[in-house]
């Protein structure tokens, strides 16, 4: 019963998955403000350790396009979009009757770059969703998503913008049924709200229950009209281990699999059920929240991954490092590279931490009656329900160049992924065209400099030697113009983000502006594009 994707065709667990992997720069940036304990500087740190551990080279990595009002709206009032986009610290108190209209205030503050946060996180969502849609991955990670507890009018628990409902509206474009599974300690409240009355999507929450926030998802909850049986809620005590947690998680997810057979699933990856947490009450490792992911991975269906709790920011980090190299199929070691927040990691410096000595409160009799009384719900479903013919709502575009200004993009356009420097060298277009020479791209267009800038990159790293110095020169669309056109070939327009080093550099040199590196003339002739993939 037990066994990863019983219930569905299921390849090999070491099968190379497609992995699509979302991280916006600037997310660490943003600061809820002194004392609270939720830090997107987390999802920076857990990003610096997936670079280290050499992950990003296994994924096509992305920074996620903005979402824009009219895609946030999808889900939310438009009075509260409005709000959220309006409101900031220096006029907050202007607007008190608002405030607490929106539940904006102390677990949920203003602060500097709010809306930009909120437009962020959801963006790299939307663009998970969209790119399993369009069948470009097989899984799709945003860590910095997962914000589960927001709802349509109002902000809660940390939570502004529910980036997963939003998610999910756009898997519904092409899927009949998604599947939402929780392991966060906290109810997925929003996300359950939002799809109670409907069997297109079933929910399936692992979490705290009794005297804790947000105070719902009991088991007696099980939706509404059409949606009735098909929101699932595991209510658990305090010190919950990795063998109980699992006791329940699988086979509860393969007869959910069985039974609902969704097209795709979200999976959020709390991190507050960890050992330690400094908001829970859990005691799994990180391996054992870390099976969630593998288990979900065995079933070989389109998997959106997304992160959400989690207070222990160090803790934190190392589970979503953990949790990306199972997403593609890697088992990274123990011992924890050199990286910039190294000292967070002491004075073990290991990925994995012993869980707590604590103890476990929920005793076999419980484990068992809330197993059977749940698969016993899933016995009255109907296997495989049906969706009635309906207009499926107009797709979300994936843009075709990388704009340089946010400001600019067209609003019926949802979301655009640049390529970073940690594109893997093993990645191949799709579909190749026509071989374009370098001296003969005159004037190229800024979609065609794209292009070059993609292929040209991947060359790059196969073909520099070693000894060459990389020499960063920040350049204008001129300059683009003018590398393009060389004649002598001694200046090769380069990726964003190039990373350069020679044998004896340990140190890796990011830039975020394009980049000229000085060759020799030989190094490269021509690169092939692909046109069909971007």
């Amino acid at each position: 019963m037990e066994t990863g994707g019983n219930s569905l065709t299921a390849g090999p667990e070491g099968r190379k998955r497609v992995v699509s992997y979302f991280y916006d720069p600037e997310v660490g940036n943003y600061y809820y403000g002194q004392g609270h304990p939720m830090k997107p500087h987390r999802i920076r740190m857990a990003h610096s350790l997936i670079v280290h551990y050499g992950l990003h080279y296994k994924m096509d990595m992305f920074r996620p396009y903005p979402a824009q009002d009219n895609d946030l709206c999808r889900f939310h009032a438009d009075d509260y979009i409005s709000f959220l986009k309006s409101v900031c610290p220096e006029t907050q108190h202007e607007q008190l009757r608002v405030l607490k209209r929106f539940n904006v205030g102390e677990d949920c503050p203003v602060f500097s770059g709010l809306y930009q946060f909120c437009q962020s996180y959801a963006g790299g969502s939307i663009g998970g969703a969209v790119k399993l849609n369009h069948g470009h991955s097989d899984i799709a990670i945003n860590w910095s998503g997962g914000l589960h507890h927001a709802k349509k009018c109002e902000a809660s628990g940390f939570c502004y913008v529910n980036d997963i409902v939003l998610a999910i509206l756009e898997l519904l474009k092409y899927h009949e049924r998604v599947l939402y599974v929780d392991i966060d300690i906290h109810h997925g409240d929003g996300v359950e709200e939002a799809f109670y009355t409907t069997d297109r999507v079933m929910t399936v929450s692992f979490h705290k229950f009794g005297d804790y926030f947000p105070g719902t998802g009991d088991v007696r909850d099980l939706g509404y009209g059409k949606g009735k049986y098909y929101s699932l809620n595991v209510p658990l005590n305090d010190g919950i281990d990795d063998d109980s947690y699992l006791s329940l998680f699988k086979p509860i997810i393969s007869k959910v699999m069985e039974v609902y057979q969704p097209g795709a699933v979200v999976l959020q990856c709390g991190a507050d059920s960890l050992s330690g947490d400094r908001l829970g009450c859990f005691n799994l490792s990180v391996k054992g929240h870390a099976e969630c992911v593998r288990y979900m991975r065995t079933f070989n269906v389109p998997l959106l991954l997304l992160g959400g709790g989690g207070y222990t920011i160090r803790n934190v980090a190392r589970c979503w490092c953990y949790e990306t190299g199972v997403a593609v199929g890697v088992e990274v070691e123990d011992k924890m590279p050199y990286n910039e927040y190294f000292e967070y990691f002491g004075p073990d410096y290991h990925l994995h931490v012993a869980p707590m000595s604590m103890e476990n409160q929920n005793h076999r009799t419980y484990l068992d009656s809330i197993r059977e009384r749940l698969l016993e719900n899933l016995s009255k479903l109907q296997h495989v329900p049906s969706v009635q013919f309906q207009e499926r709502p107009p797709d979300t575009e994936l843009l075709e160049e990388v704009e340089e200004g946010y400001d600019s993009r067209p609003k019926a356009r949802l979301w655009d992924g640049e390529y970073s420097d940690s594109e893997t060298d093993e990645m191949e277009p799709k579909a190749r065209n026509h071989d374009v020479d370098i001296a003969d791209a005159s004037p190229p267009s800024k979609r065609h400099v794209n292009l070059l800038t993609e292929q040209i990159s991947k060359k790059i790293k196969q073909e520099v030697p070693s000894e060459a110095t990389p020499v960063y020169l920040q350049i204008n669309e001129s300059t683009v113009k003018s590398g393009c056109q060389s004649e002598s070939r001694d200046q090769v327009l380069v990726s964003e983000s190039f990373v350069g080093c020679d044998k004896a550099c340990k140190k890796k040199y990011v830039r975020k502006e394009l980049v000229i590196l000085a060759l020799p003339s030989s190094s490269i002739e021509t690169v092939e594009t692909g046109t069909s993939t971007l």
